[in-house]
């Protein structure tokens, strides 16, 4: 175990810690990256069953003060994303942009089924981040409008092809619950929130609970055959295979949603808006394209190729780097998500991986690796 006696710990610490999960700092907290399966066994459960993650170390929170229409106009002005069209219980995925168009953090923003003190609009970032961005987003809005921080709540997230049967069994109407909408029920007396939405490319479901009721929900998810502890190793293979961003990695501040092929995210009226922090480069990458984007690489042979291998040409110029890469279980080999010179980005084209000095050939492939099976 490599627990460091400055992180923190979720309200699951102790079940992890039981189980058998080798636990290791990651985002500030004591996390779990595996359990004694191994993370081939827990990646393939979850494409088979249904697996359970802790992701309480994210970032929860309401913005509050006003009625939507007047919160979801001031987030405009700070995210790209369209969330004035949001429906009561509707996610949707954006980014925080710095004045200069580069990517502070990724996030979801949900319009909230009931407003009351927790606020209009819940938003959810990422671990490493979420001091940063409370603080940013705090800045930005105007006056009467204020961020709650719920460091009460904790998050878990069931994935997999049985989730919907097994969250079906606890709350009968969350089977027929649309990918991205979100819904609250009880279930043995915990209020639970639960967004049909995830970061495995599998159909599941994000549980927002309280910190008090975290350890009964986890038992009791457990308690289903169908189910099984998943850690942050399969978490993020399974991530690879499907093609999704890792902040950090695959995104950060220096590259654009342009660059990052994440321009699906932004309505076309908000890009002709324009109105929102970091929309000039936006803008100039559209209108005047890009010198790199985000691809995915298979390497050739059975040797992954990890963050920060230097990608090729065939005639030896650096063209890119890999931004995440390991090994895929489902795809049967090594993956890689990395951002290559665009003449270089289409399918099919041949590089070369340098690898303790050795050029490791490799071909840019379309994402994903492995489709998306998000219910929609």
């Amino acid at each position: 175990m490599m627990s460091s006696p400055s992180s923190k710990r979720t309200p699951l610490y102790d079940e992890h810690v039981a189980l058998g999960a080798r636990v290791v700092p990651f985002a500030g907290y004591d996390m779990p990256v595996q359990y004694p399966a191994g993370i081939m066994a827990e990646h393939n459960w979850t494409r088979d069953s249904a697996g359970l993650f802790d992701v309480s170390h994210m970032g929860q929170c309401f913005i509050t003060g006003g009625d939507f229409a007047t919160v979801a106009a001031a987030l405009e002005r700070i995210v790209p994303a369209d969330i004035r069209s949001l429906v009561p219980g509707q996610q949707r995925y954006s980014q925080l942009l710095s004045a200069a168009g580069g990517i502070l953090d990724d996030l979801m923003v949900t319009h909230s089924l009931k407003s009351g003190e927790k606020g209009p609009v819940y938003v959810v970032v990422n671990a490493a981040r979420k001091d940063h961005d409370y603080g940013h987003i705090s800045q930005r809005l105007p006056k009467g409008l204020k961020l709650i921080r719920r460091d009460d709540l904790a998050l878990l997230a069931l994935q997999g092809p049985k989730a919907e049967a097994v969250m079906a069994g606890l709350a009968p109407q969350l089977a027929d619950l649309p990918f991205m909408r979100s819904a609250l029920v009880t279930v043995q007396g915990m209020p639970l929130q639960v967004s049909r939405s995830g970061y495995t490319g599998e159909d599941g479901f994000e549980i927002s609970v309280r910190n008090d009721d975290a350890v009964k929900l986890w038992r009791l998810l457990l308690a289903d055959e169908r189910v099984k502890p998943i850690g942050l190793g399969a978490r993020d293979s399974l991530r690879l295979e499907g093609g999704l961003c890792l902040y950090g990695h695959d995104i950060d501040e220096t590259t654009s949603p342009v660059e990052a092929g994440l321009m699906w995210s932004i309505a076309r009226h908000r890009r002709a808006e324009a109105n929102y922090e970091g929309a000039a480069r936006v803008t100039r990458d559209l209108t005047e394209g890009v010198a790199r984007k985000r691809v995915g690489i298979r390497p050739e042979g059975r040797a992954p190729a990890r963050d920060g291998t230097e990608i090729t040409s065939d005639a030896g110029e650096k063209i890119g780097t890999i931004t995440s890469g390991g090994f895929g279980p489902t795809v049967g080999g090594p993956v890689a998500m990395g951002y290559v010179a665009t003449a270089s980005a289409s399918p099919g084209t041949k590089v070369n991986l340098m690898v303790r000095g050795n050029a490791m050939p490799a071909t840019v492939v379309a994402l994903p690796f492995v489709p998306n099976r998000f219910k929609r």
